[in-house]
This record gives C-alpha cells, sequence and structure tokens, in this order.
C-alpha cells in the first residue's frame, strides 16, 4: 500500500467526515424530532418509544447526505393496522408538511431545516429472529454497530460509502443494485479498514460468502453473501447484483494500481444531443429499436424491476425470432414530486431499448426436423410439413429440414404487432404498452435525447 494510495484516501476521509457546524444542525434536527415524535406519543393510549436509527445514529453519515431515520416502536399485541395508523399519526405531527411513503408499512417522510427526515412505525420485539416485518430488525442493525465501532473504522466507512458513490455502486434500491450502507459498514468490520477491504476485493473470487458472527446458517446463492450477524436467515448482500459486485472488485483494483481523488466523486456524462445520438448510431451501424411509453408513477423498486423483467422478455422473443440481440438497456424518467400536482396523472416515462445486429431477415427461415432414424418423431415431423406452405421437407445430413415462410421478417413489424405481448412482460409494463406505445427504429431513437440524453451518453460510452 503505497503512499499515494493512503494520501487519497486521507483526502477522502476529510471530504466525506462532516463539520462541526454540520453536525450541530443535524442534532439540533434530531432533538427536534424526537421531542416532537414523544410527545405526540403522550397523547396516545399506548406504550411506545422512539429510536433514532441508521447512519446518523451511528456516525457513518457522509457529509452532505443529512437524513434521520426515526422508529416509532409498539407493542406486539397492537395490531397492524392501528400500528399503522398509529405510526401516521406521530409522522403527521413531527413532519406537519410531510407526505406519506410506504415501504413494508406506510410512513411519513419530510424535510425539516433542510435535513430529510423519515418517521417509520415499528413492532418492539426481542430480537431480529422474532421480526414481524423487515423494518423491525433495524434498530438491532444500529445495537450490533454500536459496539463495534470507533471513531477511526467510522471515518474509513465514511470514505468507502463516498468510493460506492462515486463508482456508482451506492444504494439497495432495485435501481441501482448496489451497496446498502449496512452492507458497507458490515464489510468494513469484518476488514478493519478501508484500505484492507480494497485489497481484499480486488482478489475475491466470487461466489463469496462471510458470516461475521460465525452463525453458519442460511443457504444462499448470490453472488456476495454476508449473514446478518443478528438474523442468520438474511443475506445483507442479496439485492447486490453481480454486475456491481463486478465493477467493486474492478474500481477496487484501479484505486490500488492508479489512487486518484475521482474515484470517489460521482460524475455524470454531458447528455447527448439528437445530433450526436444520431451520429453514434450511423457510426455503430447497429439497428436501434425503442419501445418508449407511459407508465403509473410507480416508485423504483416496483418500476425497475418489471422494466428489467420486460427487456429480457422482449430480447428472447427476439432472439428467438432471429434478430439478434446485440446490447440492450432500460430507461425511465424520474418519480414526479409528490406536490407537482400537475404531474400526477401523468405517470413517468420508460423505454426499452434494443440496439440489433439483426433487425431484417430473408422471407423464409429454415427449421430442422429431427433425424430419420427416429421413425415416430421423425414421420409426425415429415406429414406436418409435406403439405405446408414450405420448401420440403427433405433430408439434409441423415435429418428432416423445411424452409418455411417467417412470421416477422422485420424486428419493427414484430415489435409493433400483439405477438409482443406473448413475451414474459411486467404486469404493470404490458397493461402500459396495451394502452399504446411508441416505436423508435433507427435513427428516430435519436428523438429521446430531450429526454434522455444523459442515459444515452452512458450507454453509448459506458465505463465499467
Amino acid at each position: 500500500m503505497g503512499e499515494a494510495f493512503e494520501a487519497v484516501v486521507a483526502r477522502a476521509r476529510e471530504r466525506a467526515t462532516p463539520d462541526e457546524e454540520e453536525r450541530a444542525l443535524l442534532d439540533g434536527v434530531v432533538a427536534t424530532v424526537l421531542e416532537r415524535a414523544e410527545e405526540a406519543i403522550t397523547t396516545m393510549s399506548v406504550d411506545a418509544d422512539v429510536l433514532q436509527v441508521g447512519s446518523t445514529a451511528r456516525d457513518t453519515w457522509v457529509s452532505g447526505d443529512r437524513d434521520i431515520d426515526v422508529f416509532v416502536r409498539f407493542p406486539l399485541d397492537l395490531d397492524r393496522p392501528i400500528l399503522e395508523r398509529y405510526g401516521l399519526a406521530v409522522g403527521r405531527e413531527v413532519l406537519p408538511d410531510g407526505r406519506e411513503e410506504y415501504a413494508e408499512h406506510p410512513y411519513v417522510t419530510g424535510e425539516l431545516r433542510e435535513v430529510s427526515v423519515d418517521l417509520v412505525p415499528c413492532y418492539r420485539v426481542e430480537s431480529a429472529t422474532a421480526i414481524r416485518s423487515a423494518v423491525d430488525r433495524t434498530p438491532f442493525h444500529t445495537q450490533y454497530l454500536d459496539r463495534r465501532l470507533d471513531e477511526e473504522l467510522a471515518a474509513d466507512i465514511r470514505a468507502a460509502k463516498s468510493f460506492l458513490t462515486g463508482i456508482d455502486a451506492y444504494g439497495s434500491d432495485l435501481r441501482t443494485e448496489g451497496f446498502s450502507g449496512y452492507l458497507a459498514e458490515l464489510l468494513l468490520c469484518e476488514y478493519g479498514s478501508f484500505a484492507a477491504l480494497i485489497e481484499a476485493a480486488a482478489d475475491w473470487s466470487p461466489p463469496l460468502r462471510l458470516d461475521p458472527e460465525s452463525h453458519g446458517e442460511g443457504s444462499f446463492e448470490d453472488p456476495l453473501v454476508v449473514i446478518d450477524p443478528t438474523d442468520p436467515e438474511r443475506n445483507v448482500a442479496a439485492v447486490l447484483s453481480g454486475t456491481q459486485l463486478a465493477r467493486f472488485q474492478h474500481y477496487a483494483r484501479e484505486l490500488l494500481a492508479t489512487p486518484r481523488d475521482s474515484l470517489f466523486e460521482p460524475t455524470s456524462p454531458d447528455p447527448l444531443s439528437a445530433a450526436a445520438t444520431g451520429e453514434e448510431i450511423a457510426a455503430r451501424g447497429t439497428t436501434p429499436i425503442v419501445l418508449r411509453f407511459s407508465i403509473p408513477d410507480l416508485v423504483d423498486d416496483q418500476l425497475y424491476p418489471q422494466l428489467r423483467k420486460s427487456s429480457a422478455g422482449i430480447e428472447r422473443a427476439l432472439e428467438e425470432r432471429g434478430f439478434r440481440v446485440f446490447r440492450r438497456e432500460t430507461f425511465a424518467t424520474k418519480l414526479a414530486d409528490d406536490n407537482d400536482s400537475e404531474n400526477d396523472d401523468e405517470g413517468r416515462t420508460a423505454v426499452l431499448l434494443f440496439e440489433l445486429a439483426v433487425a431484417d431477415l430473408p422471407n423464409v427461415e429454415r427449421h430442422e426436423g429431427p433425424p430419420v432414424s427416429v421413425r415416430e418423431h421423425a414421420q409426425r415431423f415429415y406429414e406436418a410439413y409435406a403439405e405446408a406452405d414450405a420448401t420440403g421437407p427433405f433430408v439434409e445430413d441423415g435429418q428432416y429440414v423445411v424452409e418455411r415462410p417467417r412470421e416477422f421478417t422485420s424486428a419493427r413489424d414484430f415489435l409493433a404487432s400483439d405477438a409482443l405481448f406473448g413475451a414474459a412482460l411486467g404486469v404493470d409494463v404490458e397493461t402500459a404498452l396495451d394502452a399504446g406505445y411508441d416505436l423508435l427504429v433507427g435513427a428516430e431513437v435519436a428523438d429521446l435525447a430531450s429526454a434522455f440524453g444523459t442515459e444515452l451518453a452512458r450507454y453509448f460510452s459506458p465505463k465499467a
């Protein structure tokens, strides 16, 4: 580990560490939120308490990332609908201008003095293995880490989070499929320092299993398995995709080989104009085809799995018909602001992009049957095509072959037809496509640049 590496990491730690003014701001907001929440509980006939959790509770938050998570814990004998009602009531008292969102429970989120605040109801359970819902285990994460973190390790955790942010691999939402904050913290506890984690990750050979508390339980098939020390039946890295794990390894090697500050700083490419998009398309000589459609204003964790499922399903349908897919991608506009009434009914614009190496095919396709020697199957094949509108059947290399008319000779025709709905599609995507969609082919794809110029820039100039 050289001096250049140590200097880069030291600067990353310094940039990521909140200063006294920022800490004072956050501490003041935390005090206000806890006071308001506790006061709201006193008006209810229920034995509840309030607990700050998450990175701000553990002092592993990165400067500028001001998010406070406060959980209101209710007794186990409280019916879930009542828990939700009480939880929302507390949230509205704390954040009068907040809005309701839904994870496993509905909760209230909003801002107080430019600090994001989430008020989340949960059950007060004895252990993470006795949870009623996923959010119930979060307080145990804070308790577990509180016993293991010191100032030095917390500073390295902030550097690790900055690094993951810089390489666009931070976030356990289903759009990013990256590293959660809790996963990053557990990895730093496991390896002892940011430098040790980077050195180890550069040589990882997935699948990799880490079991901090030696539970020895749980059967998982993910590329990275980190057994939750508070719940042996949970893989903390379950959301992390193989692609994001490989990217982390790539950039770990980059950081070791050529240490530089830019790896800790998120960047976004300049958006492509329509003209530049057209030039990229012409230079590649492929045929991009896009389905563009409006879809309800779903949260990312609902939308992106459906987009990916639909993209994979349509790719299979194209490949089965002989249209070879070179690469594919999904885009979507951002979730509309809940307070923007003009956008509430418009939903989001989604894009399924397929770049085809082969977009047009001959009028006939070759269809091979069984070997003639397999009498029963061969006879059925021969009889099925003997009177059909096809060339053959004829024998070639010991098996029957026919050349039959192709159902679709262009990918455009297939994607414009009802046959598209035979592909495996996400339920909301299928409904949205059934309502109508634009089909852009070749140079027409440049029309996306006004809304998706940055995404197109990333597509045509991808990085590891």
